[in-house]
């Protein structure tokens, strides 16, 4: 559990450090973003080792049909991820709201809950819900301007169907690899 928390820790740092002490991120320069790359990458490997690692404490049972609601909702976290790659114009939801990829991890991170009851699956992926509400905050308040972008046409839409499809297999694909079936027995 020690190494997950670790992880946590050094993810919310690397993210919020050029938030928080802009000041410093900047004498940092452009070696300041490898550094901050390689605590990314770091914060990572050690929430996986913390993750994989940790002892299972039950905290709840969730209800078999979660997984049902989880797999929809991971279906629409990786779309709602993808909806911002497009250059320019954006699918739905990117152009109505500011932070499509915090959206996703915040999707991802509530359907995990949802079907994950164990004290380490409720602070790897409450904490990751926690981080991007703080990130949300936090730029909101660096930024407060927005302007939406133009909405992308249907090109853009079926593109985007087909790798949200794609990406949701080879997830679920790995899941299963790892000896965790994200599908119903």
């Amino acid at each position: 559990m020690f190494f997950l928390i670790l992880g946590l820790i050094l993810w919310i740092i690397a993210h919020w450090f050029k938030r928080l002490a802009p000041d410093m991120r900047a004498k940092m320069g452009n070696p300041g973003k490898g550094v901050m790359a390689v605590l990314i990458v770091v914060s990572l490997v050690l929430m996986i080792i913390g993750y994989r690692g940790a002892d299972f404490i039950s905290v709840w049972s969730p209800p078999s049909f979660m997984t049902h609601i989880n797999n929809l909702a991971m279906l629409i976290a990786f779309w709602v991820y993808g909806s911002s790659a497009a250059k320019g114009a954006k699918a739905w939801p990117a152009y109505k709201t500011r932070h499509p990829q915090l959206l996703a991890v915040k999707i991802w991170a509530v359907a995990h809950l949802l079907v994950n009851g164990d004290l380490a699956s409720i602070i790897l992926f409450g904490g990751m819900l926690a981080w991007a509400v703080g990130s949300v905050i936090l730029i909101n308040r660096a930024e407060p301007a927005w302007t939406a972008p133009p909405p992308a046409g249907r090109a853009t839409y079926i593109r985007l169907a087909v790798i949200s499809l794609v990406l949701f297999s080879v997830v679920a694909g790995i899941h299963i690899w790892l000896g965790v079936s994200p599908f119903s027995s």
